[in-house]
């Protein structure tokens, strides 16, 4: 196995794992940072989360649907998520750092450099830089308004070996599996088809802003600059831990770029 300064890896968790009952799912995000920590020993490790919105709503009970309340349900949630992931890293010792993104800071060079340059410390310091759309001051020109495209783009900045997906789904299927029992999961992806990109987003819990096309979109993106994409389910790790770990594809979809 490669030495950990060659190897690094972005994991993504999305709003429908950590969120349960209008609260964190404090069960499924330790399962989380048991993993991280875990794969701390061999890789760098960026997690990119989302769930803020809806930790907000566990304080204040506003109209998610209106952006002045997911604004101030961001606004209320992102200290409450940030402080349950540093409670349970610090059960590994480890230190956790807050990194707030938005669309415009991949569009400087000046900031782009910026904020890799903060990630590469953190991570040569063993700091988990936990990063999250700066979607509070910012308008929708400036986000990309789902963390699953802030992903990608961040596991292309920093140079990630690999971008995981931690979902709600076991993987891609070759047709919707709630409404088809033969579906079937497709393990490899080296193109993705214009018409499933063109698709609507259709997010599964009422906090989350993204969806299967969004992932699509975020694989597209990877897999067009020579990166991979792993996408998974988030509620039982046992898929992205038999990859991470034991090279084992058992489930999941495997999204790499064409030879």
């Amino acid at each position: 196995m490669a030495t950990k300064k060659l190897k690094r890896i972005v994991i993504k968790v999305g709003t429908a794992v950590l969120n349960e009952n209008n609260t964190i799912a404090k069960e499924r995000m330790m399962n989380l940072v048991t993993l991280i920590a875990n794969l701390k020993k061999t890789y760098d490790v960026i997690l990119v989360t989302s769930g803020a919105v809806a930790a907000g709503y566990s304080a204040l009970k506003l109209d998610k649907s209106k952006q002045i309340g997911r604004k101030a349900l961001a606004a209320a949630g992102q200290p409450i998520l940030m402080s349950s992931y540093k409670s349970m890293f610090a059960i590994y010792e480890m230190d956790t750092a807050q990194i707030l993104l938005t669309e415009d800071d991949f569009d400087s060079r000046k900031r782009t450099v910026m904020f890799q340059e903060i990630i590469d410390t953190h991570l040569e310091y063993d700091i988990v830089p936990i990063i999250n759309e700066n979607d509070i001051t910012s308008t929708p020109e400036q986000t990309f308004g789902d963390n699953d495209q802030l992903s990608a783009n961040v596991a292309y900045a920093t140079c990630a070996d690999l971008l995981v997906i931690l979902s709600d789904i076991d993987g891609y299927y070759d047709k919707n599996p709630r409404d088809f029992k033969d579906a079937k999961i497709i393990k490899e992806m080296t193109e993705i088809p214009k018409e499933a990109l063109a698709d609507d987003s259709t997010a599964n819990n009422a906090f989350a802003t993204g969806g299967i096309v969004t992932k699509l979109k975020a694989a597209d993106f990877l897999m067009k600059r020579g990166h991979q994409m792993f996408l998974c389910n988030g509620f039982d790790l046992t898929a992205a831990e038999d990859y991470l770990f034991k090279g084992e594809h058992n489930l999941g979809t495997l999204f790499k770029p064409k030879k």
